[in-house]
């Protein structure tokens, strides 16, 4: 009896142990994003996972590896529940089920001393992120490499191969670290060797780049226009339950005005305001248009705003140029909707959904817009291009290297994200404008309505932040304006080239998958 009891508890004290391992590596990644900031966890928080699902039937290793990434994401996306507490649950149980794939294949996985096989997790880690940023219009939210956004010696490789580097080399450190806990022997340690030269030359190469770029503009002194344009961000902490009341327009454009006022003293070439921060429809109110052209013409300052604009029945989420001098002085319509959040994904089949999900219908635009505007006191000095993303447009890198290839000199990011509170999804929302600013190595200026707006430079640095005196950067109303670098080079490898890491990776999990079948 003593035997079975005993048989029991050692059962049980399993099962619980490998839970206990789940959420520990999920509490561990939690910590390595925003706001907690901890980057240094990402590097082994994946270790408990993989003693979780070691020696796992295949079921029993994407069940807990599923368990893992329900924590994971109800942790990192909580704030959702303040739009939609089942839309919540939903999309953390679409989610985790990439935390599941993942398991699944560790459990299928023999680990052999070759480099292939080493290098084989890390590559399916990053090929199932990449199809979790394309399936379903895409939510490439929280990357793993996004984690190191701090560590700005190590994600200067995202200009060569995006984000998608940055995620690999963290998980190929977390599969190192799992083998060494492990004590495996291994035929040749050209193996970890070969990790540790990969770590070593992406310290180097990132170290190098941020002394270039940090020297590159005071070699860059003889070209013939300016080196930089001022760039004024605005952040008006307009409450999201007052956005579209009639009630609160005159407020609404009061508040913008003053700050927009005060930023004027700094004397910038161009003026920013956040995402849809016209309170009026453009093309179906006319008020709040004429009082904008009125504020650009006073202060003779271009003024790029957010605004819904109405044309021909139809809606868009835009961003427009208005001056004194050329009215509307171009227009972007965003490309990249949110799906269930400005339009609703199979509305004609699924007709029901419109009660559901009682939210915008917005039209996507079909133009690549670039943007022109003058530098110098003056406003008659070279004309410099410039891109706009609407909300979360920066989180598709690819829509960032489309602007960039079409000469786009910097980009700037437009968003409201009152929606979600006082939580960490506004800085976990900007954690991808740094990537974007490292992959096309330009500056990238954010406005967004409640925070976080300011400046990133080339490098990833984030180097101003609209804030109050006690230091607040999300929910307080001010501006920020900064001189923002304009330096002609030439378009860093992944602008020019794309996701040639991403085809490596598929083409070495082919090779892999190959190699097993024929040995079986």
């Amino acid at each position: 009896m003593k035997s079975v009891i005993a048989t029991c508890v050692i059962h049980i004290a399993s099962k619980a142990k490998n839970y206990l391992f789940c959420i520990l590596s999920a509490v561990l990644l939690i910590l390595s994003f925003p706001n907690y900031n901890i980057w240094l966890l990402a590097w082994f928080g994946f270790i408990p996972l993989f003693f979780a699902v070691k020696d796992k039937s295949k079921g029993k290793a994407f069940l807990l590896a599923y368990f893992t990434g329900i924590i994971f994401w109800a942790g990192v996306i909580y704030w959702l529940m303040h739009v939609t507490l089942l839309g919540l649950i939903l999309l953390v149980l679409y989610l985790a089920l990439y935390f599941g794939i993942f398991g699944l294949i560790l459990s299928v996985v023999k680990y052999k001393s070759s480099v292939a096989s080493l290098l084989f997790i890390p590559v399916v880690w990053v090929i199932l992120e990449f199809v979790r940023e394309h399936l379903f219009t895409g939510f490439p939210w929280t990357l793993l490499g996004y984690s190191q956004y701090l560590n700005l010696p190590i994600i200067q490789i995202a200009d060569i191969t995006g984000v998608w580097g940055v995620s690999f080399l963290v998980m190929l450190v977390n599969v190192m670290l799992w083998k060494l806990m492990q004590g495996t022997r291994l035929q040749t340690k050209r193996i970890y060797l070969l990790c540790t030269l990969c770590v070593f030359a992406t310290l180097v190469y990132g170290y190098y780049k941020i002394h270039f770029l940090t020297l590159n503009p005071r070699l860059s002194v003889r070209q013939a226009y300016p080196l930089s344009i001022k760039v004024s961000v605005i952040q008006s902490n307009i409450p999201q339950e007052l956005k579209w009341e009639p009630t609160a327009r005159d407020y609404i454009l009061d508040r913008f005005t003053q700050l927009t006022e005060r930023a004027a003293g700094d004397n910038p070439d161009l003026i920013v305001w956040p995402e849809a921060s016209s309170p009026e429809i453009f093309g179906q109110e006319y008020r709040a248009y004429e009082r904008i052209l009125n504020l650009s013409t006073k202060i003779k300052i271009p003024l790029l705003i957010g605004a819904v604009v109405r044309e021909n029945e139809k809606y868009f989420n835009s961003a427009l140029l208005i001056s004194g001098s050329d009215a509307i002085g171009g227009r972007y319509d965003k490309l990249h909707l949110v799906p269930f959040g400005e339009y609703i994904p199979l509305k004609r089949f699924l007709p029901f959904l419109e009660t559901i999900v009682p939210i915008g219908d917005f039209n996507k635009g079909r133009e690549h817009t670039i943007f022109r505007i003058a530098a110098g006191h003056s406003r008659s000095g070279r004309l410099h291009n410039f891109a706009v993303l609407i909300c979360f447009e920066d989180l598709f890198p690819e829509l960032s290297r489309q602007f960039t290839k079409r000469g786009a000199d910097f980009l700037i990011n437009i968003t409201n994200d009152a929606w979600y509170k006082k939580t960490s999804a506004p800085y976990q929302h900007m954690v991808a404008s740094v990537f974007r600013a490292v992959e096309n190595r330009i500056y990238l200026v954010r406005a967004a309505n409640t925070g976080i707006s300011g400046f990133i430079a080339p490098s990833g640095k984030i180097t101003s932040l609209v804030h109050d005196q006690a230091g607040r950067e999300i929910f307080v109303e001010g501006y920020r304006t900064q001189e923002v670098t304009i330096v002609k080079r030439q378009l860093s490898f992944y602008s020019r080239y794309g996701d040639v890491f991403i085809a490596g990776c598929f083409l070495l999990a082919l090779y892999v998958i190959i190699s097993a079948l024929k040995k079986k």
